[in-house]
């Protein structure tokens, strides 16, 4: 049989759309109500809950023993007597104890993050960016940076309303987070039919629109893309910095699927590692913070509550201002610290626990539902093409279309999938997402059941 997948969360069932004008509320009650009853209903193998909907790849259990062992040796140092760990392991654990107070993870740390991990974080940067520098003292080690990064934008007392560009479709955390700064959201479309691009010309739209009720500051990006698994090209970005150059717009690069990049023909570039190549008038002068998490890319330890953020080209005084916003915040979890350097900082060729340390990525189309090809990060975005019959039956019951499909699904099948209404969408088309960075059996499965009631789905509404 099935084994429980999914850990069912209220934030399941998002409350924010960026595109706004959706009215959910009949939808997601009933949906919520279906999730919590499968949840309770455990046993029969055909309709038990199967969880696609949250990046948290720790629900499939695929983990990694070196993370797990210096994790564990840092919480019960006795470990380290043990002749089972591999000797790499027991001098990371041995090395970040030194840098805790009494050598112990329960001490408080400086606010914005143990000093000898924020030079890790930057070397791992230079790394990536082909030796572009990074400076610790750019760095900030938080969980939640981005809520803190809007506060430092924000400025909720001002006449004018602060503007947020931010992409539709987007995850629905973050359009809250800028909501709740009391910021104005400026959606952006992505164009679904060239692979999810980020247009300029859509972003020139977005903006003279927006300047009509509120004053723009910053543009969000997210790349590689949630929930649409896209990645940028080089170009793409380019052209993205020299729009925001051209209208002094802060960038707020959201990377955290940066690791998870499928394909021979595809590359991640960061933001900066573009911006830092492209002329000293531009190179010097856009100001950005771009993000990295643990909970994504191979790690996927979203409990442990990880991250860290680089600013780059802040004047000094702002970034005075903002280290002083950072410190407001006690430590970040030390724990997170520590899974973020083992992130930066993984086994090497050559150490004991490197023939364990791999990375899974599983994907297939589905038939009947249109797909762009899947580049980059944990999760898909097929398009649902209805019938006429199904939307007027979707109207009937007061709900988005794909709203009531997943409802339908997950009673049927016990399939649990997202809707697009959640992230926002163009009107009249309709999406669900998945979350793919599981085993392949359980991806198998899951496929499956998805395309069984597709399949009758179309075929009854047609």
């Amino acid at each position: 049989g099935v084994a429980e997948y999914s850990v069912i969360r209220g934030r399941d069932i998002g409350d924010v759309d960026p595109n706004a004008g959706f009215n959910r509320q009949t939808g997601r009650v009933q949906y919520q109500q279906t999730v919590t009853n499968k949840v309770i209903q455990k046993g029969n193998p055909k309709t038990e809950l199967m969880g696609t909907p949250v990046g948290d790849r720790n629900n499939w259990s695929i983990s990694n023993y070196f993370y797990l062992q210096v994790l564990a040796a840092c919480f019960y140092p006795a470990l380290l007597e043990d002749d089972s760990l591999p000797l790499d392991v027991k001098q990371r654990a041995e090395s970040l104890l030194r840098e805790c107070d009494g050598g112990s993870i329960g001490s408080y740390t400086d606010s914005s993050g143990i000093t000898k991990i924020k030079h890790c974080v930057s070397q791992f940067i230079t790394r990536r960016d082909g030796g572009v520098p990074s400076s610790p003292d750019n760095i900030f080690i938080k969980s939640g940076s981005q809520t803190i990064m809007l506060k430092l934008l924000i400025h909720s007392k001002d006449s004018c309303q602060t503007g947020v560009l931010i992409p539709v479709p987007t995850y629905a955390s973050f359009t809250l987070a800028v909501e709740e700064q009391g910021a104005a959201i400026i959606p952006y479309h992505l164009c679904e039919e060239q692979g999810w691009m980020l247009q300029v010309e859509e972003l020139r739209k977005a903006l003279h629109t927006g300047r009509k009720t509120c004053n723009p500051v910053a543009l969000y990006i997210c790349n590689p893309g949630n929930p649409t698994g896209h990645i940028q090209s080089r170009k793409s970005i380019e052209e993205v910095i020299r729009f925001a150059a051209e209208e002094r717009l802060f960038i707020l690069a959201d990377e955290v699927y940066q690791s998870c990049v499928y394909g021979d023909d595809t590359e991640f570039y960061s933001y900066k590692k573009v911006l830092s190549e492209m002329g000293s008038t531009i190179s010097s002068t856009v100001e950005m913070a771009s993000f990295n998490s643990v909970s994504k890319g191979f790690m996927g330890e979203c409990g442990l509550r990880g991250g860290y953020m680089e600013l780059v080209n802040l004047d000094p005084a702002v970034k005075q201002y903002a280290s002083r916003l950072f410190s407001t915040r006690s430590c970040p979890p030390v724990v997170g610290q520590i899974a973020l350097d083992l992130m930066a900082d993984p086994p090497k060729p050559g150490d004991p626990s490197y023939p364990t340390f791999s990375e899974v990525g599983v994907f297939a189309e589905l038939p009947g539902i249109s797909c762009q090809p899947l580049k980059a990060g944990f999760f898909v975005f097929p398009c649902l093409h209805f019938s006429l019959k199904a939307i007027k039956w979707a109207k009937k019951r007061q709900m988005e279309p794909d709203m009531l499909y997943c409802l339908c699904l997950l009673e049927e099948t016990g399939l649990h999938v997202r809707p697009g209404c959640e992230y926002g969408q163009r009107k009249d088309s309709h999406h669900i997402r998945l979350f793919v960075a599981t085993q392949e059996n359980i991806m198998e499965d899951a496929l499956q059941r998805l395309k069984t009631f597709h399949t009758r789905f179309m075929k009854e509404f047609s």
